[in-house]
């Protein structure tokens, strides 16, 4: 598996805590995670026993081969000996050889029999330690007269200004993925890694939410009727949702697992014929209702009914999950406390992308692979409309400027416009566009619409180039759209570019050089030229700034080369 950052998101200004917490595995904390981990251990179970028959019916015992051999091996059980010749023997009974005559000088120590001598016990590098006091805390140990000091110090470093930014990107290197959380200072333009979250499998899609889950380990905030946090959403290949908190550092376990009960059937192999011949493709899982069966590729959070999250899946469905309901086993032990509220087939093949409508907050969005996207009501869903297109979909966003638009980004380079008043309810042809932007050479993986500058918006894709668009309405009401700004940043083919929620100009990108770059587009002076009026309109005041206003992560190695080189 290469090094590379599959996906990013943004938190914005304010939100994080001042000071994070470190993760503590108290008596409270144990107990909610003994209660998730038993859901785990009893699916493992169940999914070894489904393997068992499904091995089974493709011929072959769960131990291979050898299990399925009628006569039990090469003989029976009776028929097999001990290498040795007597295994009951003792070592007492064992013949003694005599030694040679002690003819050497180091005759007097004895060394033939030195292996045969008993150690006294008590003996050792720790005999002595009975005296010792020991404290299960350094707080608690007198002799330790720098605990205040080194407590100000962490908490200096780990101190999140409410000027500052934080980054979420979903990071795999060497076979390993965790979440890296970024803090990002634009005035200072300093970008660092702040902490970093392990995850179980290779991260798919980020989602940042604010609602704090029913199983949280942290206490609620209850200032005033709504209830706030700082969590980040994870999908991954798994078919499990996990949601972890960012104002916790050193956390062990999220604050919740979304998919997680037995009945999940996500790891089961299920066999794609009789074992006699090769299928160029396996069977679909079967679906369920309650729960995804394969991978997550994309999260979606609900801004106006905040304890909703919808979810897109490579068993061909989307879910909703509410985010207030604890996902623990009942007293049956069934889980359905944590199933989905509602599931959708509206897709024939992998669902790629979801999202919520923000103006209409009950209409979803989503495409798939089948090479369709769908408009529906989630209180409806048998009543949406939708169009056909020429690629499998790589994303999709709302415009939040205007509450029918939306753009899908293809696989083939092109990035589509559409009024969801006139799509069709019946598929049976492609549904035209408003306008079509060829975008990139190959797949535009990388899709956002600016929540500062109408009509701005940016493009990312496997031809490694970054593009920020202008999308102005003409007098006849046709759309007008150029191109402003198209840079290589130098994160390799880019997997996710994102629009900071604080400033208009400002992307966020990372791809498959596992690396996370700051683009300030407001540095570029057509740019600023471009988009002068809808800054205007904004209140929006870009910054000049040297560089080409690209921020990245300086590490130890760079900060040396530059130092020997002014020494020189």
């Amino acid at each position: 598996m290469s090094n590379l950052i599959s996906c990013v998101s943004w938190v914005k200004r304010g939100v994080a805590a001042r000071h994070p917490r470190k993760y503590v595995l108290d008596e409270a904390e144990l107990e909610r995670v003994s209660a998730l981990a038993r859901i785990e251990l009893e699916d493992a179970r169940i999914e070894l026993e489904r393997a068992h028959e499904a091995a089974k019916k493709m011929g072959k015992g769960a131990e291979g081969d050898e299990a399925d051999d009628p006569g039990g091996g090469d003989g029976n059980e009776g028929d097999w000996v001990d290498e040795e010749d007597d295994p009951m023997a003792m070592d007492e009974d064992k013949p003694v050889v005599r030694s040679a005559p002690k003819t050497d000088d180091l005759s007097q120590y004895d060394l033939d029999e030195y292996d045969d001598d008993v150690k006294e016990e008590g003996i050792g590098p720790f005999s002595n330690i009975k005296g010792l006091t020991f404290y299960r805390d350094n707080a608690d140990d007198p002799y330790i007269t720098l605990k205040e000091e080194e407590e100000d110090v962490e908490r200096e470093e780990l101190e999140i200004l409410p000027t500052d930014n934080v980054l979420v990107t979903a990071k795999t290197e060497d076979e390993i993925s965790q979440l890296e959380i970024y803090v990002y200072d634009e005035s200072q333009e300093n970008l660092y890694v702040h902490h970093d979250l392990m995850l179980p499998n290779f991260p798919l899609c980020l989602e940042w939410l604010d609602f704090p889950p029913a199983s949280s380990s942290l206490p609620m905030q209850t200032d005033g009727p709504a209830k706030f946090g700082n969590y980040i959403a994870v999908g991954t290949l798994d078919p499990e949702i996990e949601i972890w908190s960012l104002d916790v550092v050193e956390s062990m376990y999220p604050d919740m697992v979304l998919g997680r009960p037995d009945k999940t059937a996500a790891h089961v192999p299920v066999p794609a014929g009789t074992g006699k011949k090769k299928r160029k493709k396996t069977k679909h899982r079967s679906m369920s209702e309650t729960h995804h069966v394969d991978a997550v590729l994309g999260i979606s959070w609900n801004k106006k009914h905040r304890h909703m999250l919808a979810s897109a899946s490579a068993d061909r469905t989307v879910k909703l999950w509410d985010l207030s309901r604890a996902p623990v086993a009942d007293a049956e032990g069934t889980g359905e406390s944590g199933a989905a509220i509602q599931s959708f087939s509206i897709h024939k093949d992998k669902v790629q992308a979801v999202h919520w409508n923000e103006n209409e907050p009950t209409v979803l969005l989503s495409g798939s692979y089948d090479r369709t996207v769908r408009v529906f009501d989630s209180r409806a869903p048998d009543t949406g409309v939708g169009a056909v297109l020429g690629a499998d979909v790589e994303a999709l966003r709302w415009d939040p400027w205007e509450s029918h638009a939306f753009y899908v980004s293809l696989e083939n380079g092109l990035v589509l416009n559409f009024d969801a008043r006139t799509l069709p309810t019946d598929l049976k042809a492609p549904s035209p566009s408003r306008f079509t932007l060829s975008a990139h050479d190959g797949a535009v993986s990388a899709l956002d619409v600016s929540p500062l500058l109408r009509g701005c918006i940016v493009t990312g894709g496997t031809d490694k180039l970054v593009k920020v668009w202008n999308v102005n309405q003409t007098e006849d009401g046709k759309p007008s759209v150029s191109m402003v700004a198209s840079r290589d940043l130098e994160v390799g083919k880019v997997f996710s570019a994102v629009f900071s929620p604080d400033e208009p100009l400002t992307i966020a990108a990372a791809g498959s050089k596992a690396k996370l770059q700051i683009w300030d587009v407001g540095a570029n002076f057509g740019a600023r030229k471009a988009f002068a009026s809808k800054l205007a309109e904004a209140g929006k005041v870009p910054k000049e700034k040297d560089g080409g206003g690209l921020v990245g992560l300086v590490n130890d190695d760079e900060d040396s080369e530059d130092g020997v080189d002014e020494d020189d």
